[in-house]
Order: structure tokens, then sequence, then C-alpha cells
């Protein structure tokens, strides 16, 4: 109810009641005096840095409002630090996107919708929970953006984000192909009018990978489009802003990536390669 009432997603309140019950599942007898070492028991167990990252977020968070509401004198996971993680980055050639979104049969209306999701993540590296949020009257097709309301957006903050024309057309033909008294259902609905869900498009998308021989997800997208942002000559201070990130610092990942590939392209195209002397074997002459 705290969280509802400062404004938080739907999702990140599931997230929430996942972390927090997992953790008093797991540790039963936790409350109130073996708090301590069963956290540390919980934070200690072997998983994945991303997955310990959000236990530590969600669990923190929930123990500094016992803390706030004297429940609790102090919050058990003082002290604990974030776990460095690394982005999945995905390296996809043109051709192979090109077949992945000539694969959706736009002669169907989810045809339509799926190449249209796909083309709107390529462009604007939205997030899948973003995209399948938006409204028909969140797209401008006339002055060619998208808005991103603080209701779906994850750092609850509105953005603006320029499409370009081959995207905007999509979306059209997708609009277009709605029946009239669809008003309230998403740009990105399901064939009924009703959202689509998450994970509906999630297995949607995969099984189109799978078709080109990859094994990719729904949110890969995002990733593909930040980096090839960059490498089109983007930069990072309006790749944070499309992300949606409060900071830098994802941004800068993306840029390290990209400084990273162009010195293996470099390494590997640099004319100085066809400069360079040739090794010549130099015969020792005898005394």
């Amino acid at each position: 109810m705290h969280k509802r009432a400062e404004g938080a997603a739907d999702q990140t309140i599931l997230d929430y009641q996942k972390r927090v019950t997992h953790f008093f599942k797991e540790y039963p007898e936790s409350w109130p005096d073996n708090l301590k070492p069963n956290i540390m028991a919980h934070m200690s167990e072997e998983i994945k840095p991303a997955t310990y990252n959000l236990r530590l977020v969600y669990l923190r968070s929930f123990f500094n409002y016992c803390v706030e509401n004297n429940i609790i004198a102090e919050n058990p996971l003082n002290g604990f630090k974030r776990r460095k993680t690394d982005i999945k980055f995905v390296n996809v050639e043109t051709d192979i996107l090109r077949q992945i979104l000539y694969l959706p049969n736009r002669k169907t209306f989810t045809g339509l919708r799926d190449y249209a999701l796909m083309m709107l993540a390529l462009d604007v590296a939205i997030r899948p929970s973003e995209a399948l949020g938006l409204l028909p009257e969140n797209i401008n097709l006339k002055n060619l953006t998208v808005t991103v309301p603080a209701e779906i957006a994850k750092n609850r903050e509105t953005r603006i984000l320029p499409i370009k024309p081959q995207t905007a057309k999509a979306i059209k033909q997708l609009l277009d192909a709605r029946p009239d008294d669809w008003y309230d259902a998403p740009v990105f609905c399901s064939q009924y009018g009703t959202k689509l869900n998450e994970s509906s498009w999630y297995r949607r998308f995969k099984n189109y990978c799978r078709q080109v021989g990859l094994d990719l997800r729904a949110y890969d997208l995002r990733h593909i489009s930040a980096t090839e942002f960059l490498r089109g000559g983007g930069n990072m201070y309006s790749l944070k802003f499309m992300l949606g990130h409060s900071t830098l610092f994802m941004a800068d990942k993306y840029v390290h990536f990209v400084e990273a590939d162009i010195r293996e392209q470099h390494d590997k195209a640099s004319v100085i390669n066809k400069l360079s002397p040739k090794k010549t074997c130099v015969r020792k002459i005898k005394k």
C-alpha cells in the first residue's frame, strides 16, 4: 500500500512482493531475532550478480521502511554493496536483423503488430513493458514522436522520443488495421483488443529469432538499438535520455563496449596492416 501510494508501477509492486515473500518463505523463522543471520545466508547463496542486486534493492528498501516506522531498530542489509554486472551486449548483423523483420506476416493484425513493435524497439530502444503500455494518444505520426508517459515509464518520468518515418509508417499501418471501437486498446494490443502480455511477446519474438538460428530475447532489441545508436554517431547524453536512465552509468557501459568493438575492427582493418613491412628471412653470413 505504501509503494502504491508513492505511485510505484504495478510491476514494481509485484517485484517487491516476489522478493520479500521469497525471503520469508525461505527463512520463516527470521522475524525478528534471526533476521540478521538469515539475511546473511540469503544473500550469500550462489546466485548471479543480477539476482543478488535485485534482492539487495528490494529487501533493503523494505527494511528501510521497517526502520522508518520503528518496526525494527536497524536495517540488516546496511553495508551491503551492489555487485558488478555486465550488460548482455548483442552483435547482430544488419542482414540478420532484416531477415527477422521480414518474418512477421503483415497480412495479419498480429504480424503488423509484431513488425511495428520491433521497428519501434530498434528505433528508440524502448523497454518492452513501456512499448506494450502505449496508447494511440501517445503516438504523434505528424511530428514523428512517441511519448512514454510517466505512469508507464520505469523511472516514472515522461520522455518524448523521436521516431523515423519508416517506424511511423509501420505504426500507422497497425493503427489503420484496428476496428473503430478499440478506443482504449493499447497500440500493440492482442488480436482481441486487449493488452498484450509481456511474456507472450517474449515467446513470439524468440520464435522469430529461432527461425534465423538466433537465441535472443525481446529485451535484446533495446541493447542492439543502443549499441547501433552509438556506432552511428549518437552521443551518450542523448542515449541516456532515450533509455530513460537517471544517470550516465548505463550509457557509459555501452560507450565502453562500442570503443572495444571499434578497437577490434581497427586491428583487423587498419591500412597500416598493408603498409607494414613483411618479415624476411635474413641468412647469417659465415665468416
